[in-house]
């Protein structure tokens, strides 16, 4: 990477995305497909954990086959605007569905602006100001996407 890739890279927000709202962000129909073509145009950081990717897989494979789950996995995992974390300490901020733990603490270790959920259980996360990041909803974080000509802008 050179240097001016590398400066534009520090310079576009990090964030997680629920396994729920990538699924939905797939289809070309999708009203929130914005999110992954703009993933792919390099538009935003997916942050991942070796957990969330696992995830991811089992997810898709679950929901649209394991041929299409493989394609969308090697195109995520080529892209040049994925970031791999390796969270090294477990927070269990989320007790509703502890499985989601993996989002926050990939969050925190990523130092991520946003966590991209439909999930209500992400509350105690959801702009409070322990945190250097917040949860918020997919048309929360498409809006921001839609106004926005280049990286994300600060909410």
């Amino acid at each position: 990477m050179n240097t001016c890739e590398l400066l534009m890279k520090n310079k576009m927000q990090r964030i997680v995305l629920d396994t729920n709202c990538l699924l939905i962000s797939i289809p070309r129909k999708s009203k929130y497909h914005k999110i992954f073509t703009d993933f792919i145009l390099g538009k935003y950081i997916l942050c991942v954990s070796n957990e969330i990717i696992l995830e991811y897989e089992e997810i898709l494979t679950r929901k649209i086959g394991h041929k299409i789950a493989v394609n969308i996995l090697n195109a995520i995992l080529s892209a040049r605007n994925i970031e791999y974390i390796s969270p090294q300490l477990r927070y269990h901020l989320i007790e509703a569905d502890h499985d989601d733990n993996k989002f926050v603490d990939c969050a925190i270790a990523a130092n991520a602006k946003y966590i991209i959920s439909q999930d209500r259980h992400y509350d105690v996360v959801r702009f409070n100001p322990k945190f250097n990041f917040t949860a918020v909803d997919i048309d929360y974080f498409l809006t921001k996407l839609e106004k926005s000509s280049g990286a994300i802008s600060h909410y």
